[in-house]
């Protein structure tokens, strides 16, 4: 991972990021999108992020974003503030590297930094290597739902963790 720069968002990632996310939205249940957005509403989305000052981390390798994680609002209600989920979501090649781990360590540090006291992740339950790295991290299982998104033509469950910051 050593030629693996971890830097902060820009608006030239929008492509990648946009090109990262239909990957999983069009050929796996990690995300419950079941069509892709395109770069405006990735855009508008970062744009959002960037504007209330929240984590959002790219990860690049040889001047090509590979990976991408930020922390937002577990939920918009003000009393959820200081909560938050994270989203990790890499290059396809990219897997199974250790980019998710480094990701995850820096995305812990600016999450805490920012302010936020609570991660969640909310992940879908046959996703194994998601729930791992996220216990390997100290996260503990909170809750699990049966049959709450249903995606190329079956039910799916997901798993909620929770880390204190």
């Amino acid at each position: 991972m050593s030629d693996v720069i971890l830097r902060p968002f820009a608006w030239a990632d929008i492509p990648a990021i946009t090109a990262i996310y239909r990957h999983y939205v069009e050929n796996t249940a990690i995300t419950f999108d079941t069509e892709a957005p395109g770069e405006e509403a990735i855009a508008e989305k970062y744009a959002g992020l960037k504007r209330l000052g929240h984590p959002l981390i790219i990860a690049e390798r040889a001047g090509k974003a590979v990976g991408y994680a930020y922390a937002s609002f577990y939920r918009p209600r003000a009393a959820y503030r200081f909560t938050c989920e994270d989203s990790i979501y890499l290059d396809p090649a990219e897997t199974g590297r250790g980019l998710g781990r480094l990701l995850l360590t820096e995305l812990l540090t600016q999450s805490k930094a920012f302010g936020f006291k609570q991660m969640l992740a909310v992940i879908t339950a046959d996703t194994a290597n998601s729930i791992a790295i996220h216990e390997k991290f100290g996260f503990e299982r909170v809750g699990y739902y049966s049959a709450v998104g249903y995606k190329f033509d079956r039910w799916h469950d997901i798993v909620h963790l929770q880390k204190t910051l």
